[in-house]
């Protein structure tokens, strides 16, 4: 037995709970604990759910059969934007969070429903805009070097599971918001295609660029939270037969250099691919300008109708926000924001797997190192833009598109912090990605937590 179920992969402790090895009350126990511990120094969550899921392992403890759990007594987080009852809807600041939920998002239900107990709700920047996760309350961190972000905008959910606060935890992806905290701290990410899992978020999900996804420290769990929110049976993941996947270093953003660590990595998770049996070719997608332009105009106009549909007042925002809302008017004015350009980026981004007959393509997950932790709500509109392209420009088409797309660690950089590549695939590819990211873990299995996390103590780096 087990001292803590503290590091535990979500796997390994839904086991022990069907099994009689231990308890859903003492594995939440000794995740409260952690979380205690640990989240005065990294500001993960918004909000702690000490006695109440506590409540809720009891009543997982009480049930009769819990052969048919496989989140049996995990302790999960939820972002703060998706609705979870009893709890406001944060929505990343004072400024913009809503009205308590009267009744769980269907994410959150059929997490619970498969025996998850949700721990608390996780930290995001202000109308999951940004790719850095603070507010006037305080700076998320990355485990891995506290002066970093942990990126955004599922940031708290990030820093969480890397630190060992929760095995695995939800999040969601506007324009990379799984993927790039995933990359900045080392975890496997996952962004379903379109129409996989529920999102019902805002006013329409970003234009249907939002998905519902998962952060873990493992490509098991990630495949077992992703079949729990697209409401199916868990299926062990089936070794690919010879696949052909392009490779491309091009970066979506004119001008964007890409750093040497992830320039690296993906030449390490080439070879990790070729010494799987696969076949890598260079092949570039054609990122037209007007993609850019456009996306940019989505991603304003995005903001505004989700604030209007708030209610919000506009003049509480943060200037930086208040800026991005009121850029999406002029865009919506314009008519700068069209279905028939977003479609014809799909129907493209499809065309390029068929066109070069290739199964997936590898990218890498961000162009360089991720920012300081260090005030970014505090900040301009514009300093905040180009810190957010240049560090990240990779996620972004495939949202527009609306393709699943993975995040999978392959090292380290030279400063220790976690280097992590893209997966990119047509529609329906979402289960040979997790495969693919399985076979990565077995022949370079990667740390799964920060160095020294979990810990009791921490201090900040200077």
């Amino acid at each position: 037995m087990q001292e803590t179920w503290v590091g535990a992969t979500a796997k390994q402790i839904a086991r022990a709970v069907r099994r009689g090895d231990t308890s859903a009350t003492q594995v939440v126990a000794d995740h409260l604990d952690h979380i205690a511990a640990a989240d005065p120094v990294l500001s993960a969550f918004r909000v702690v759910r000490g006695g109440e899921a506590i409540v809720e392992a009891e009543k997982v403890d009480e049930e009769e059969d819990l052969a048919n759990l496989p989140l049996a007594g995990v302790p999960v987080a939820v972002k703060e934007n998706t609705a979870l009852a009893g709890v406001p809807t944060w929505n990343g600041s004072a400024a913009a969070r809503g009205p308590v939920a009267e009744e769980d998002h269907e994410v959150v239900r059929r997490l619970r429903g498969a025996g998850a107990v949700v721990v608390g709700v996780t930290r995001m920047p202000e109308l999951g805009l940004w790719a850095t996760t603070d507010d006037e309350t305080a700076a998320t961190r990355n485990p891995w070097r506290t002066d970093r972000t942990p990126g955004g905008s599922s940031g708290g959910a990030a820093a969480a599971v890397a630190s060992g606060m929760v095995p695995f935890a939800h999040g969601n992806d506007g324009l990379g918001s799984i993927r790039i905290p995933a990359a900045c701290c080392g975890l496997v990410g996952i962004k379903p295609g379109r129409g996989v899992v529920p999102c019902q978020l805002g006013a329409d999900d970003w234009y249907g660029l939002t998905e519902q996804g998962i952060l873990a420290t493992t490509v098991a769990d990630a495949a077992v939270g992703l079949a729990v929110l697209a409401g199916r049976r868990p299926e062990k993941l089936v070794e690919p037969q010879r696949l052909k996947v392009a490779v491309s270093l091009r970066s979506p953003v004119l001008g964007t250099r890409l750093d040497k660590p992830n320039r690296d990595a993906v030449a390490a998770a080439s070879r990790l691919l070729v010494a799987a049996g696969h076949d890598a070719v260079a092949a570039d997608p054609v990122y037209p300008t007007s993609l850019g332009l456009r996306g940019l105009a989505t991603w304003f106009a995005a903001a505004c109708r989700d604030a209007e549909a708030a209610g919000l007042d506009r003049a509480t925002l943060q200037p930086r926000s208040r800026r991005h809302v009121a850029l999406g008017a002029w865009a919506l004015r314009r008519g700068y924001v069209r279905e028939a350009d977003r479609t014809a980026w799909r129907e493209r981004s499809i065309g390029f797997f068929s066109d070069h007959g290739v199964d997936l393509m590898l990218t890498p997950a961000l162009a360089s190192v991720p920012p300081r932790a260090d005030g970014w709500s505090r900040r301009s509109w514009r300093a905040n833009m180009i810190a957010n392209i240049r560090y990240a420009p990779y996620a972004a088409p495939w949202n527009i598109a609306g393709l699943p797309a993975l995040v999978v660690p392959v090292g380290l950089r030279p400063d220790g912090l976690p280097v992590c590549v893209q997966l990119v695939g047509p529609p329906g590819s979402e289960l040979l990605q997790l495969a693919v990211a399985g076979q990565f873990e077995m022949a370079a299995p990667w740390r799964r937590h920060a160095p020294t996390w979990p810990r009791a103590g921490a201090t900040i780096d200077q």
